[in-house]
């Protein structure tokens, strides 16, 4: 998986692919990253970026022709077809997607990060100040992605986001039953955890967890799991009814739980 992130701010994002996994993933081979300065693309000698949006308005906007040059310098080429008829869940690829980090875009969940993990190559636009020229989105994005109905004043935060949640589903980068039981997984939300000591502050780890009966500790996480899914995120819970994620154990518990509430 190779990430290249378009940025004013480079400093940003290279010191998180310096750092704890994401690093020794990089030192492994297994993701690959690059930073592009588009400042390094504006021709005047201030390189300048941004300029007032037309039509009035505050703030400023960023410029497509240092925008466009940062693309085309990364093999990014205008695209004649909208952005409507380009990669999305239902017309993916395997190979590079564009995305520029954006309040209007699709919002970014589990689901997608797994669909972005399997691309070849993430191209990563990130925007500042009030966003960047409609006209670079018309040419060259693939897909506009939120990270959550919120506005950030950095695209790059956003960028790292979207990073973060894809690249730990890279294959050998985290084990894959590391994986399997966190939150999301199957529709749940994950199990407590607990680690040493015994007792903190008069509480008490669990005493299955300590009684090394294997079959016990995985129907009590699991109980744990749709328990703290029902209280936490129902949504999550109607949504897996619906689309038969669970087992016949899982919804005997779900039923259960509802029935006593």
């Amino acid at each position: 998986m190779t990430y290249t992130v378009l940025t004013l701010f480079p400093e940003i994002t290279d010191a998180y692919f310096a750092a704890s996994i994401m690093a020794r993933a990089v030192e492994r081979g297994i993701v690959s990253y690059r930073a592009v300065n588009i400042r390094d693309f504006a021709l005047d000698r201030h390189h300048t970026c941004d300029d007032a949006p037309y039509g009035g308005g505050p703030g400023m906007l960023m410029l497509p022709e240092p925008l466009g040059r940062a693309l085309e310098s990364v093999g990014v080429r205008p695209q004649e077809r909208p952005i409507l008829e380009r990669p999305t869940a239902e017309r993916p690829t395997a190979e590079r997607r564009v995305i520029y980090l954006s309040p209007s875009g699709r919002t970014f969940n589990q689901a997608l990060a797994w669909e972005l993990a399997s691309c070849r190559e993430l191209v990563l636009l990130c925007g500042r100040y009030e966003g960047i020229d409609q006209r670079i989105i018309d040419r060259y994005v693939d897909e506009e992605i939120s990270v959550g109905d919120y506005v950030l004043s950095s695209g790059e935060t956003a960028a790292l986001v979207l990073i973060d949640a894809t690249y730990r589903l890279v294959d050998r980068v985290i084990a894959s039953e590391s994986l399997a039981e966190e939150t999301f997984a199957g529709g749940l939300l994950e199990y407590p955890q607990y680690t040493r000591p015994e007792i903190y502050d008069m509480l008490e780890v669990p005493d299955v967890l300590l009684s090394g009966h294997h079959e016990h500790i995985r129907r009590w996480r699991l109980r744990r799991r749709v328990e703290k899914t029902c209280a936490l995120r129902p949504d999550l819970i109607r949504k897996g009814l619906e689309l038969g994620l669970f087992d016949g154990e899982t919804r005997g518990i779900i039923q259960e739980i509802q029935e006593n509430e």
